[in-house]
This record gives structure tokens, sequence and C-alpha cells, in this order.
């Protein structure tokens, strides 16, 4: 079965999509459905506007999932369909619309909306989040619940047994990061973000989404969403709206979550999306997981070929 996977914010570049604008038919069609629901011409800025501006998470977020989804129709139109679906943070909005649970423009309003929600968080209580490499969940945990006595201090994510974010108040987690060098860690990476993602300081965000996402058109999903706070697959349409009310300020599972495709039955999975920060991390979750990159329009035609090559080899094994 193949798994759609989609990055999360720090994956954008400027040019991101201008290659699957031009080559694709139904990557136009996709850029202009986002740009006509968002009211404002997004592609622009995603196609030769300035990073500086592109990295304000107001702008990342929706060019993020922007991309992902026009590359999710190029798949489509070519019988590449997913058995199962998750996103890294704001990726789950992509996964949402790969499922069936949102329509494109509902998603696209959404994300736009949870990027200034989250942005106007950031610029009300500040905060910052750094990544800790080559310490195991155990003792980051032990680390951040000694630094919390600075401030708030948590771990965001669980990206791999050896990659762990954490997130909250700057003195707090520059402590939890120096115990983390004390403690053996290989690197400690101060991200470059506005905020204290997916930390109790994102609570106004999550004030400010609550009544968008429950006003929302979810459906029940066609296959299964794995989210990122519980690692749970799912396909109520309740289910999912709850999970990304709760993403904001929860932890993302991504370990979790891909080990969960595992045992749904997930045996090769596809980045869709910018970039190759997911299948960087699926190597280190487990160096036998088959995974491709479907990132710009050369590699999305590969990762067509290569699975078509397989089911060629493999009659029985289909492309979803």
């Amino acid at each position: 079965m193949i798994a759609f996977i989609f990055p999360g914010q720090g994956s954008q570049y400027v040019e991101m999509g201008t290659d699957l604008y031009r080559e694709f038919p139904c990557a136009r069609q996709v850029f202009r459905r986002v740009n006509k629901a968002l009211g404002f011409p997004l592609t622009p800025l995603m196609f030769n506007g300035l990073q500086e501006r592109l990295n304000d998470t107001r702008y990342a977020q929706p060019a993020i999932v922007a991309h992902s989804l026009a590359l999710v129709k190029i798949l489509s139109e070519r019988s590449v369909k997913p058995g199962i679906v998750a996103g890294h943070s704001v990726g789950e909005y992509a996964a949402a619309v790969a499922a069936g649970a949102l329509e494109l423009e509902d998603a696209m309003v959404l994300v736009w909306q949870r990027g200034v929600a989250m942005a106007e968080a950031a610029a009300e209580v500040g905060g910052t989040m750094a990544a800790i490499i080559g310490l195991d969940a155990d003792t980051v945990e032990s680390i951040v619940q000694d630094a919390a006595g600075q401030g708030v201090c948590v771990v965001a994510n669980y990206n791999t047994p050896q990659q762990i974010v954490i997130s909250g108040e700057k003195p707090a987690v520059a402590a939890a990061g120096k115990a983390a060098k004390q403690a053996g860690a290989r690197a400690v990476i101060p991200l470059k973000v506005s905020g204290a993602f997916h930390s109790p300081l994102m609570e106004p965000a999550v004030a400010r989404m609550r009544p968008l996402l429950e006003q929302a058109a979810f459906h029940d999903c066609q296959i299964p969403l794995v989210s990122n706070v519980d690692a749970t697959a799912r396909t109520d349409a309740d289910g999912v709206r709850q999970a990304l009310i709760r993403q904001i300020t929860s932890q993302v599972l991504w370990e979790a979550s891909v080990r969960e495709m595992v045992r749904q039955g997930a045996d090769v999975f596809i980045e869709v999306g910018p970039g190759q920060v997911l299948a960087r991390m699926m190597d280190k979750i487990d160096p036998a997981l088959r995974i491709h990159s479907a990132c710009d329009s050369e590699s999305v035609l590969v990762t067509i070929k290569r699975l078509k090559d397989r089911l060629q080899d493999d009659p029985n094994g289909g492309l979803n």
C-alpha cells in the first residue's frame, strides 16, 4: 500500500511550484483555485517573491499546502493514489484533502487562518524552538522537565528516535539546549520559526482556530488519515476536525505516525511537497522503508515511473 506523507513549515523556498505550473495543466488549475480561494495571488510569492516574506508563517503554510496539493493532482491523474496519508504539522491539512476530509478551497482558507493565528500568537507571547539531535526521548523529556522551572518548555515533535524538537519560552529552551549538550547531544539546532509552535504558548491560536474548524465542512475520509496528535488512523469527519484543533498546541508524534502507517499496511511512502525533509527522517526511523520524493516536476515523474515499473513486476501490487 502506498502512503502519501506531506511536509510542514520550513520546506518552503522561492520558485517552489514554478516548474509544476509550467509543465502540468492540472497543477495550473490547482494553483488558480488556491489563489481564488484565498482572495489574493499566493503563487507570485511562491514563484518569484522574497524568501524573507515567504518564510513568514502566514504565507509559508498555505504555500507548502498549495504545492503539495498540486503534486497530489499530478500523481492522481497518473493513477498514483494513496491508501493512507499523514502530514507533518500543517502538512496534515494537505493530507486531509488527499483523504477526502476537506475540499481544497476550504483547506486553503483554514491554512491561511492558521498561519495568521499562529503568527499573531507568536508576536503576542514570543517563544522559540530547537531540534535536539542524538538523545533519546526519555533523556530529552527529563531535560525539558528540569528546564520548565525557567518557563514554558515542552517536547513539540518526536520526529525520529534521535531527533526531537523542543518548544517554549526562550530562557527555558536555551536552558534545555545547554543541558542537552552536557548530556551528550550531537547538536542543538535553533529553528528559524517565529514562535513556540506545538506548545501551550499557542493557546491564542487555538482560540481563534477552534470556531473556524468547528464551522468548516469536514467529510468522512475515503482513506485513513493518521493524526499528529495521537498517531491514530481515523476516517470520521469530526475525529479529523478535533485532531486538527488539538494539533496547534499538541506534540507532533511523527515517528509513531509512520510506524502506525506501516502497521496499517503501508510499504511504500511518497513525500508529496517541497523539499525532502520527511524522506530524510524516514531513513532515520527505519532504513528499510521504501521512500520516494515528489517535490518537483522531475522527481514526481521519476516516482511515477518507478511505481509503474513496480506494478509491471508485481501486477497484484496496485498503485495505491
